[in-house]
């Protein structure tokens, strides 16, 4: 894989169909996450983000209204190559544009690390999602 990570922002009917592959082979297939639970019903009201290099989608996130992120996946080939960090990152900057003060999102405790190298703070304890511990995370908008 070589050639510029671009990440497009759009709706859900922009972007879901590619979105939704992705999440179903890293959630469902990779991490057992069960299909009731990826599906939420929650995508329409939300703001996602698409990775791609060149023709090729490689991780997904979105933006929820209340300024929570989620759903952030990569396809196992394309990880570690700073693809989950820009996503994460446009999302952060969207929800900064919609005038949100913060961003939270509910972390697997495996990617905590990853998420407080971008800023993040974990708070309250560890709880479990879809059969995978969890903790809630926080970063502030705010100008210093």
């Amino acid at each position: 894989m070589t050639g510029p990570i671009e990440i497009r922002e759009g709706s859900w009917a922009e972007l879901g169909e590619i979105a939704s592959e992705i999440r179903r082979v890293v959630f469902i297939e990779e991490q057992q996450v069960p299909l009731e639970e990826e599906w939420d019903g929650r995508d329409d009201a939300c703001r996602h983000f698409l990775a791609r290099r060149g023709d090729t989608a490689l991780g997904t996130a979105r933006l929820l209204p209340d300024g929570h992120i989620g759903r952030v996946a990569v396809l196992r080939e394309a990880r570690g190559l700073g693809i989950g960090a820009a996503l994460v990152r446009a999302a952060i900057d969207s929800a900064r544009q919609r005038g949100h003060l913060q961003v939270e999102l509910a972390a697997q405790t495996q990617a905590l690390a990853f998420y407080e190298n971008l800023g993040f703070s974990a708070f309250g304890e560890t709880f479990m999602d879809a059969g995978i511990p969890h903790r809630n995370m926080r970063l502030s908008l705010k100008s210093p």
